[in-house]
């Protein structure tokens, strides 16, 4: 069986087959006996890559796994948590509506298959950072791009146990690719640090920019992993940890982001829009990107989060991501808006279960075939308008307040309006005020449907205060699903899953 240069796949391959070598490659890598080195080759153990095309298809393999993990809504089902979602009230919804009404059980099913599905990938990720030792220092080797390659584990992992930290706060920390079955879990801080020390990892070894990818960094760049670390320190600084001195440090890191910004390949679209199309999927406002394929084998890369998945059973749906009402009854009025709904759609008329439509999951009309399941729309894990609210409220939250952070907020604003966002206008622009509290409320509203509300309302403890209104609604149809758990920051996070715990007790503590 022939290897694969990975590093050369994203400059041949046609956009809508991209993550098709990835499905290949993470079989091969599983299933191909050509790819266990020779220890001949460079006097290695058997345990260790035997050339860097190996590592390639290693790396190959990892990122097949990590969009996996991400197709589904699985993947952020605590996003349900938050006043911008909903799920329906009945049907074979009931794991999103314990996020959705702020019970959430360990028997969970979501949290359980997210669990498996990401520790999967950190052991996969941690043999190849094992498997890459033994070729570190040896002359035959390019060491710039084998420190590349592990940068992007590195970034990988990071970003993995991130995504679970947001959910369940103390995990295990497994770093070797056969851990202790026994694992306990870590304490926050630990799990923080780890996360932190993963992303620094990745920044030093990553390129300003990948060569030769497609745009919204689908292999990450220095900048994903300075994005990622930015929105990191925002979450260390709010709850659990409550430590504030990381908010000076959320804000000088967002500040190096967009200093770089066009070094890194980052920026705002012009039209916000674009994004929620299939022609947008690569964009340059994406700071790090899960791309997806439709036509691989079994469909293994598809992404199963969007089109149908948003529309109720009058329109071929599949009833499961809905917008709340009191939430799009208070949107500020305007291209933002737009953008954000099907307002076109009377969703008063549906019999499924009268909630609006968010166009962000659904796509704008005729892009996305209603009755699709698996598309090809990418997961944009960080777009730069957050980097911008990031800086913008972490310099207010750390006494900090400069010109820049005004104009980071301006930006957005100026967009939503459908005004040019570099040209400053008085119509929309703020220079006073609680420049934390407005960057924080102009989040709620840029961000809307895209899987985030959850985790400010969470890092900020604005869940009791959102969510006791959630219910008050003007118009004659009520949240189909009220709160019917606890709004106290002890149900903040979620528990281990059920079956976790009883394979490994020491879980529970």
């Amino acid at each position: 069986m022939k290897t694969i240069k990975l590093n050369k796949i994203f400059r041949i391959l046609p956009v809508f087959g991209l993550f098709f070598v990835f499905a290949v490659i993470g079989v091969t890598v599983q299933s191909c006996a050509e790819l266990d080195p020779d220890p001949t080759e460079f006097n290695l153990p058997p345990e260790s890559f035997g050339s860097l095309e190996e590592m390639d298809s290693g790396i190959g393999g990892v990122y097949s796994q990590v969009t996996l993990a991400a197709r589904m809504t699985t993947f952020y089902a605590p996003a349900w948590g938050g006043d911008d979602m909903t799920t329906h009230r009945g049907l074979n919804k009931a794991d999103f509506r314990e996020f959705d009404q702020r019970a959430v059980l360990s028997t969970n099913n979501r949290l359980l298959r997210n669990w498996n599905a990401i520790f999967d990938a950190v052991n996969a990720i941690n043999g190849v950072l094992e498997r890459s030792a033994g070729l570190v220092g040896l002359e035959a080797v390019n060491q710039v791009l084998l420190e590349q390659y592990i940068g992007e584990a590195y970034f990988l992992r990071g970003f993995l146990f991130y995504q679970l930290a947001r959910v369940h706060g103390r995990i295990p920390l497994p770093l070797t690719k056969f851990p202790d079955p026994n694992i306990s879990r870590s304490s926050i801080e630990e799990v923080y640090m780890q996360i932190e020390s993963d992303f620094l990892a990745s920044e030093e070894r990553l390129p300003n920019v990948y060569p030769g990818v497609l745009p919204g960094a689908p292999r990450p760049n220095k900048g994903s992993a300075k994005a990622l670390l930015a929105r990191l320190y925002m979450d260390w600084a709010g709850f659990p940890i409550k430590d504030n001195s990381k908010y000076a440090l959320a804000a000088s890191t967002a500040k190096n982001v967009m200093d770089n910004a066009e070094m890194h390949g980052f920026g705002l679209v012009d039209d916000l829009e674009d994004l929620w199309t299939l022609a947008g999927r690569f964009s340059k406002e994406s700071m790090y990107t899960i791309a997806y394929c439709v036509g691989c084998p079994n469909n293994a890369v598809g992404n199963r989060k969007f089109s149908r998945l948003g529309l109720p059973a009058d329109l071929g749906g599949w009833n499961e991501t809905f917008a709340e009402i009191k939430f799009f009854e208070d949107f500020p009025e305007g291209p933002r808006k737009e953008a954000t709904y099907r307002t076109e759609l009377d969703w008063l008329t549906f019999n499924a279960q009268k909630s609006p439509i968010f166009k962000k999951i659904t796509g704008p009309p005729g892009d996305l075939k209603p009755g699709d399941f698996i598309t090809e729309r990418n997961d944009m894990i960080m777009r730069y308008a957050e980097i911008l609210l990031i800086y913008a409220e972490a310099s207010g939250l750390s006494g900090n307040v400069t010109p820049d952070a005004w104009e980071a907020l301006n930006k957005i604003r100026r967009r939503a309006a459908g005004l040019p966002f570099a040209t400053p206008n008085p119509s929309v622009d703020l220079t006073s005020g609680d420049l934390a509290d407005l960057a924080f409320e102009e989040s709620k509203w840029e961000f809307a449907g895209e899987y985030k509300r959850w985790y400010d309302l969470m890092r900020r403890e604005k869940v009791k205060e959102v969510l006791s209104v959630r219910d008050d609604v003007s118009g004659p149809v009520p949240e189909h699903s009220p709160i019917i758990g606890s709004l106290e920051t002890s149900t903040y996070l979620a528990p281990v899953p059920a079956d976790a715990v009883a394979r490994n007790p020491n879980l529970a503590n």
